[in-house]
């Protein structure tokens, strides 16, 4: 019986498996496969060298690439989070009405109703020279010209990330608060416990969980991003994705297979660092 049992959950686990082996696993071996391939200007060479690699881990410009991009997800994942949580905490613990929680909740959703590439084209008649920002600043008096580093620059990349990623903080810390049992919070109240005190040692505590599941979507998100710094950038910065998908636009497949390796083992060490952090599957 223990047998049959055992077999049947093997069949159940089969259709799952063979997806993930086929839509995951081969494309991974196959874009290392080819990380070791050579290459010219017209075609693709079978062998194995480490050339793609070596110029990959010694080259400035990966350096740079890298630095930058560990800068965007910082400050994406920075903002995203204080935003996240103060929305998250003010649905969980401020808004009464389950009703009202549902539409307020929905309502930030909206803007997920449209790509993100729309989304992001819409700060750029906002955020241009000649744009609603920087008409309404002079006219009023603030400024005497237009502010270059409001678009095409590492602020118009940031803003446009927080606007693209937030709701996936905002998500699974919610989530985590409305968990929390109200009685720890009205009894920390009654012990005279004051806000801040309750916040630190109760309610960031029991959300860690959701903290470190939106703290993983940010991070991922960012890390593997390239159309978001192509337009808000204008072309002038780049990340790690923007490097790749240079090689690819010049046909240099094996040195693009080799920077999607390195950047995939990036990530798989920065999600090990969270994991250890705070283990997700318990808090869950």
């Amino acid at each position: 019986m223990m047998l049959s049992r055992q077999i049947h959950s093997y069949w159940q686990a089969l259709p799952l498996t063979l997806i993930l082996l086929g839509f995951l696993v081969f494309p991974i071996c196959v874009i290392l496969v080819v990380s070791f391939w050579d290459y010219n200007e017209y075609s693709l060479i079978p062998d194995f060298i480490l050339e793609n690699y070596e110029f990959l881990l010694t080259s400035k410009v990966t350096l740079k690439a890298y630095l930058q991009t560990f800068k965007y997800a910082f400050l994406s994942w920075l903002f995203t989070f204080l935003i996240g949580f103060t929305l998250a905490y003010f649905l969980a613990f401020h808004v009464r009405s389950q009703k009202t929680q549902t539409v307020l909740f929905l309502l930030c959703t909206v803007p997920f109703f449209t790509s993100n590439i729309i989304r992001m084209i819409s700060w750029i008649p906002l955020l241009g020279r000649n744009g609603l920002v920087n008409s309404s600043l002079q006219s009023s008096g603030l400024i005497d010209q237009p502010l270059d580093w409001l678009l095409y620059s590492d602020f118009a990349i940031v803003l446009a990330y927080i606007h693209l990623y937030t709701m996936f903080m905002v998500v699974p810390i919610f989530n985590s608060m409305m968990r929390i049992d109200r009685n720890l919070v009205e009894a920390a109240l009654d012990a005279g416990a004051a806000p801040w005190q309750i916040l630190k040692d109760i309610i960031v505590p029991l959300s860690k969980s959701g903290i470190m599941v939106g703290s993983i979507f940010v991070f991922t998100l960012v890390m593997g991003d390239f159309i978001t710094v192509k337009i808000m950038g204008g072309g002038i910065k780049a990340n790690v994705a923007t490097l790749i998908y240079n090689e690819i636009s010049l046909l240099q497949y094996p040195a693009a297979a080799a920077g999607a390796i390195v950047l995939l083992i990036t990530v798989l060490m920065m999600l090990m660092i969270l994991f250890r952090l705070v283990d997700v599957r318990k808090e869950l």
